[in-house]
């Protein structure tokens, strides 16, 4: 669970990063809609892109004999802007991104752009990850140490009182108990 919450606010954070450089290069309006455009992103990335990149693969696979090896890589590209086109349009539809502009600005070149993000983001993925699996790691302790710190600053009565709640005996049936086994 760990991995997956990491995972995914490394990945929305940097979304929100190229939501923002879309915005600076494309006539596209981002605005204040990136916080809800990167977590559709992150979703589309984490669940559809892996659905239609193997979809895409398998298709041309079936012709992955005729082609020669410097043939294929322009089929592998294609293929990695399609499955960026498809994400674009999702986050597109599902978010309040203002799109203005040409076709080419609005449909060609962002696609180009979350490519270009996706190559750099499996470049500084580990590091990235890392950092947020240490901040996750951090708060949880703190959090863990709060609570800690909450349940030794309670009275012997409330002490007592959460003992009766977790085995359901007053502490005279317990004293009971106790006594039974000592005879």
């Amino acid at each position: 669970m760990k991995s997956w919450i990491v995972r995914f606010a490394s990945l929305y954070v940097f979304n929100v990063v190229v939501l923002l450089v879309i915005g600076l290069l494309t006539p596209a309006h981002v605005g204040w809609a990136v916080i809800w455009a990167a977590l559709v992103m992150a979703l589309a990335e984490l669940v559809v892109r892996p659905l239609v990149t193997k979809a895409f693969q398998s298709a041309a696979a079936r012709s992955a004999g005729e082609r020669t090896k410097t043939g294929e890589w322009p089929v592998q590209a294609v293929i990695v802007l399609l499955v960026a086109a498809i994400v674009w349009l999702i986050t597109v539809l599902l978010s309040g991104v203002d799109l203005g502009g040409s076709w080419f600005w609005a449909f060609v070149l962002p696609p180009v752009i979350i490519t270009i993000g996706w190559f750099v983001y499996a470049r500084v993925s580990g590091r990235l990850e890392k950092t947020a699996g240490d901040l996750y790691d951090r708060a949880d302790a703190s959090l863990s140490a709060r609570s800690g710190a909450d349940a030794a600053a309670t009275t012997p009565a409330a002490a007592a009182g959460r003992q009766e709640l977790n085995d359901g005996l007053t502490p005279e049936q317990r004293k009971m108990l106790d006594d039974l086994g000592k005879s």
